[in-house]
């Protein structure tokens, strides 16, 4: 089918040793071909944007800007502190090294579905925005007044779970804790199954290093 000049930029936001491919757009439908094509011996299939966007990156725990990552929370709550502050100076230093000092108010969380099953008996899954209560239904509210909700929700494929991101203060943001989720006016039981960045699937990375 011939070759074409791209520019591959790797990339592992999806949790695998993957790569983004830049053409021009007119050649798009020829690059898909001869992808397409060269993959077949090795069982390629395709996916859409959703691996990107929702299943690859919960599996891998990644925040994502407007979901986990927005102006209500720091990055140490994040769980997306680096070990070491650089030497330099930077925008923000001081704030960041006071809130490295200080202890979260709240931590970022991945939860799994332990049953979808409602009154009715069909199968829920949760979309987001959704709250976390306790498990006699009571809101969960951190000490800055910041009520736990599912910043973001999606299968997880490769582990056969439904999976939720949501803030959790330090008491219910532990490994084994079970909450409840209210969807659509009922209640689902859900687990704290990791609280900060270690994700569920790949945990030491051994994927993307590929």
């Amino acid at each position: 089918m011939g070759s074409l000049r791209v520019l591959a930029s790797r990339i592992s936001y999806v949790g695998e040793l993957g790569w983004e491919l830049y053409l021009p757009v007119e050649q798009g439908a020829k690059l898909w071909d001869m992808v397409w094509e060269a993959g077949q011996e090795h069982g390629l299939i395709p996916v859409g944007i959703g691996v990107y966007g929702t299943t690859g990156r919960l599996e891998k725990g990644y925040r994502a800007y407007g979901a986990e990552l927005d102006t209500e929370y720091n990055v140490i709550e994040a769980g997306m502190a680096l070990k070491k502050v650089k030497d330099a100076d930077f925008v923000g230093k001081q704030a960041y090294i006071q809130q490295r000092e200080e202890d979260p108010i709240a931590l970022m969380c991945t939860l799994s579905v332990k049953d979808h099953t409602s009154s009715t008996g069909e199968k829920r899954y949760m979309l987001g925005m959704e709250p976390i209560l306790t498990l006699d239904g009571a809101p969960i509210t951190d000490k800055h007044g910041r009520r736990a909700f599912v910043t973001s929700a999606g299968s997880a494929p490769s582990l056969g779970k439904h999976l939720l991101m949501a803030y959790l203060p330090p008491e219910h943001a532990v490994e084994g804790t079970d909450l409840l989720v209210e969807y659509l006016g009922e209640r689902y039981p859900v687990v704290v199954e990791r609280a900060g960045a270690t994700p569920l699937f790949d945990p030491n990375n051994e994927r993307i290093v590929g």
